[in-house]
């Protein structure tokens, strides 16, 4: 079948600027669609993190946004992704994304974004390169396909169908009402069934309302966003489009993540030949200050400290876990005060068993990736989630709560039956922690074969980009179709 022209219109695109899942999944499928031959590019801010990576050039002319009272101008700069042939624009404007932070707690922060979906679009208008899909991602590029469906109609580029990508519906982007007027937006959408939402434009539910067609990133959490209790308010809109919704399962890439060639580790190992896994598991009792004994499980975290990420429920179930079993905890993380000193205070409770790493260190949480023994992931809920694959592909068993993305790519063990990848449960309480963790460790114990089997079946499982990018081909064209037959 013919190749594709796709834009990627995105706030995060690893390994330039990444603060989550987003970036990663932003940084990897393109790689894969243009192995297959589509013409794909992506379009990003410049913020003042963003790592200037490879060679960089300024494209000659500014780049006219029109939003608010004029003409505003923008440089682009053009570079491309590591290793692969895949164009990105980075988007210059000190004065909005001059800053640091990718999400800002700014009050300007929707007008930031709005500015970036605009200028996404002007920037295909520049370089007479006109996509057929634009897949936005999240509610930074909600308002992308308002314009495309109201401003721009009749002009060439709204003729290109819209995915968009929900990563997280917790987030939403609400703005105040004058975010229409400095997008030009026509006022009549603000309304019940497009943007507003409690007095307020909602960029997320926008970009629900208006795109072509829907993804999430895993076909569990597809379901559980047309649900009162996972749609974040936002189910009523979900069912509605739910004819329009897929869950697809996001990727790794798996060049990147492999035991065997993974240049951070203290030695690299291969499920021929895991001698090296214990090298790093000594490796980490070292780094973590934890006793170093070979036949002790520990378990790894490597979480932000947040409800979502039920790293609540682990803080209440510990005390109990380490009274009651031999093992030891390695976590890694940052986020709500109060959990970073929940976690201080139970590492320096049971010193040699609990090791805390306040904080992030990407290299750190390679190291518990492989030195662990078993993963642990309580989330209440999680719409794909990526450190689960990357610790089966590190050979080490996760345990996760039944939800969203865990439930699709983590297999339950079950006993003396050759089936499993990890160990998962259900309730959100720490006293079901508390006995799956008991259950991980009797595993560990108890059936050290079935264990090894369980490291091996995760450590085959195929996770790579270019089954999702197959898929996303496929919803590309549905939504070209659909574009097509509403005449648009």
């Amino acid at each position: 079948m013919r190749p594709l022209r796709i834009l990627f219109a995105a706030p995060e695109v690893e390994p330039f600027v990444k603060a989550g899942g987003l970036g990663d999944m932003v940084g990897a499928l393109p790689k894969d669609l243009v192995a297959m031959g589509h013409d794909v590019r992506i379009v990003c801010p410049l913020y003042g993190s963003v790592k200037r990576l490879g060679a960089w050039r300024e494209l000659a002319a500014p780049l006219g946004v029109d939003v608010g009272d004029e003409i505003h101008w923008a440089k682009v700069w053009e570079t491309t992704l590591p290793g692969a042939a895949v164009p990105v624009y980075f988007i210059e404007h000190e004065w909005l994304f001059g800053r640091k932070e990718v999400y800002s707690t700014a009050p300007d922060n929707p007008h930031r974004f709005a500015f970036f979906s605009r200028a996404a679009l002007a920037v295909c208008e520049q370089l007479k390169w006109l996509p057929e899909v634009i897949h936005g991602h999240d509610w930074t590029v909600g308002l992308l396909p308002v314009m495309l469906n109201t401003i721009l109609r009749g002009k060439p580029v709204a003729r290109a169908a819209t995915v968009f990508t929900i990563h997280n519906l917790e987030y939403q982007g609400y703005g105040p009402k004058n975010v229409m007027e400095y997008a030009h937006l026509p006022p009549s959408e603000f309304r019940a069934d497009s943007i507003e939402s409690h007095g307020q434009v909602n960029m997320m539910k926008a970009g629900l309302y208006h795109s072509t067609k829907l993804t999430t990133v895993s076909p569990t959490y597809a379901q559980e966003v047309r649900t009162p209790a996972g749609g974040c308010g936002l189910d009523p809109v979900l069912r509605y489009r739910g004819a329009d919704l897929l869950g697809i399962v996001n990727g790794i890439d798996t060049g990147t993540w492999n035991p065997a060639t993974d240049p951070v580790l203290p030695a690299n190992y291969s499920p021929a030949a895991m001698e090296g896994k214990a090298v790093c598991k000594r490796a980490l009792q070292e780094k973590l200050g934890l006793a170093v004994e070979a036949h002790t499980p520990v378990f790894g975290v490597v979480s932000r400290f947040a409800g979502q990420k039920g790293l609540d429920i682990l803080a209440a179930a510990l005390p109990r876990v380490l009274e009651t079993m031999h093992v030891q905890f390695a976590i890694l993380g940052s986020g709500e005060p109060a959990l970073e000193e929940a976690y201080r205070s139970i590492a320096a409770r049971y010193p040699g068993r609990v090791g805390a790493h306040i904080g992030f260190d990407a290299n750190l949480a390679r190291l518990i990736q492989a030195g662990a023994d078993i993963f642990v992931m309580p989330s209440r809920t999680e719409p794909c989630g990526l450190t689960q694959m990357y610790s089966m592909r590190y050979g080490t068993p996760p345990l996760v709560r039944a939800t969203g993305g865990l439930v699709d790519t983590v297999e339950n063990y079950a006993e003396g039956q050759n089936r499993g990848t990890g160990f998962v449960f259900k309730d959100a309480t720490a006293n079901a922690l508390h006995d799956t963790i008991g259950w991980a460790c009797a595993t560990y114990y108890d059936r050290p074969a079935e264990f090894a089997a369980m490291q091996r079946r995760g450590m085959a499982k195929d996770f790579a980009w270019r089954i999702s990018a197959e898929q996303y081909v496929n919803v590309y064209r549905w939504a070209i179709g659909a574009r097509e037959s509403a005449g648009t």
